[in-house]
């Protein structure tokens, strides 16, 4: 993986505390993705810098960097952000019919009923749901509407996602957005 800007890199997890004697740290994965972590596996840091898994225990909930393998230099490590590549995620990762990757769904206007009413900012997961964070479209904030809002990412508002042509259909937003 060659040196990347953070923008072009997804952040999939963080480092905490070192754990015990030698060099193991507390693993904080921020992915929908734990087959990414596997020992041998390289992740960059924000800097773009790689850094290999020597070993993780998903029990635990800890993981050991190669280089990084005593108490005093994995202390260097802490708060340390993970990343991969869109493309690395893509190969690593499968999705089930009707799943997206979220970096797919930013981006993607929205429609109700064939009316613009937006683009999707992110996807916001807030306890068990995920959120599309909507900037709403300047013409209906023109009318008063709110400059964002958040609709649930789930069957029951979604009509049709098609992240080929960067669009998706909503049932129900409309209303959410007037009661924002």
């Amino acid at each position: 993986m060659s040196k990347q800007s953070t923008k072009d890199l997804l952040h999939i997890a963080t480092l905490g505390r070192t754990v015990g004697l030698y060099g193991d740290m507390k693993f904080h994965d921020k992915s929908d993705f734990p087959e990414q972590f596997y020992t041998g596996a390289t992740l960059l840091k924000g800097d773009g810098k790689p850094l290999t898994i020597l070993d993780i225990n998903e029990a635990r909930g800890t993981i050991l960097i190669k280089g990084f393998e005593s108490l005093e230099s994995a202390k260097k490590l802490t708060n340390v952000k993970l990343y991969t590549t869109k493309e690395a995620t893509r190969e690593q990762c499968s999705l089930e019919e009707g799943e997206f990757f979220w970096f797919d769904i930013e981006d993607c206007e929205v429609f109700e009923e064939d009316q613009k009413i937006g683009v999707v900012k992110e996807v916001e997961r807030i306890a068990i749901t995920n959120y599309l964070s909507i900037i709403t479209d300047e013409a209906l904030v023109a009318k008063g509407a709110s400059k964002s809002f958040l609709v649930p990412y789930q069957e029951d508002f979604i009509v049709k996602t098609d992240v080929e042509k960067k669009r998706i259909d909503l049932v129900g937003a409309l209303n959410i957005l007037e009661a924002s």
